[in-house]
């Protein structure tokens, strides 16, 4: 990619870290789930390569029609618990002013390893611009539908953080209320602005989770071993597993939101007019 076109595509994907890679600088990216004791400035091959990946799936969404979409990232190999992604968030359509647009991701993250999270607005280069396991984006289309009910809560301020809960464990129980990871938020966010007339009052987690498993949905299970819980446990201060119920933990079922549980579950709800995409 020539610099011309590289500040061009920086342009669209809103990042002001990329900027100061484009302009021959260095920057630490957002270490989403990850401790920051040590800081490293990210390399310039890896900067290049999401930058690249944020540009590719910046000319697919805009050629896809969607308004919004239901991005994902692998940020980390879960490969060993039959995962592909690790992270999603919501992308959609902002406009910018001009009577264009920009493509803007509301997402979840836990900053730093710590024990809490907070919401981000970002642009796909900021999403993408992060020590990727693999440099690939996928996503689903929702149906019209579904788009218009998730745009009016992700252009809202205060409706898109209503269910944000802070305290967080990378392995939060899909059905409890103590911690909330980071797709875990986004599903329950959806459900919210799915649940419409489906359910009065609607007023927080418990009624999105239960709207969830009205609707089908099926978190994965993940087979983790007592010593690896502990180990974990004891390391992280973002991994936690005293809010998932004794019987399922002691047999090592951890059940947990996934990536690629929510986009199955998509799929069977008839919640997509699309399959999952892959951009790599």
């Amino acid at each position: 990619m020539s610099r011309p076109n590289l500040l061009q595509a920086i342009t669209r994907i809103g990042t002001l870290a990329a900027v100061v890679l484009a302009l021959g600088g260095a920057a630490v990216p957002a270490w989403a789930g990850r401790n920051c004791d040590v800081q490293h400035p990210l390399k310039a091959i890896t900067a290049e390569r999401g930058l690249r990946l944020a540009e590719r799936t910046l000319k697919a969404l805009d050629a896809s029609g969607a308004e919004v979409v239901i991005l994902a990232r692998a940020g980390q190999d879960l490969s060993k618990y039959g995962l592909r992604y690790s992270h999603l968030g919501f992308a959609y359509q902002q406009p910018d002013g001009t009577g264009g647009h920009v493509w803007r991701v509301l997402h979840k993250l836990n900053q730093c390893g710590t024990a809490v999270s907070a919401i981000y607005r970002q642009g796909l280069g900021e999403f993408f611009l992060d020590d990727l396991w693999r440099f690939e984006a996928a996503w689903v289309v929702p149906t019209p539908e579904v788009q218009a009910r998730l745009m009016d809560v992700l252009r809202d301020e205060p409706r898109a953080i209503q269910l944000h809960h802070k305290p967080y464990s990378m392995v939060s129980y899909a059905w409890g209320q103590k911690y909330q990871q980071s797709n875990q938020w986004a599903a329950e966010t959806m459900a919210m602005a799915l649940a419409g007339t489906d359910m009065t009052p609607f007023v927080g987690r418990e009624q999105a989770q239960a709207w969830m498993q009205l609707r089908g949905y099926q978190p994965s299970v993940l087979k983790i071993d007592a010593f690896t819980r502990l180990g974990g446990r004891m390391s992280s201060a973002n991994i936690a597993f005293d809010d998932h119920p004794s019987a399922k933990r002691f047999s090592d079922r951890i059940e947990t939101v996934t990536v690629d549980s929510v986009f199955d579950w998509m799929a069977r709800a008839r919640l997509t007019t699309l399959p999952v995409a892959i951009m790599r």
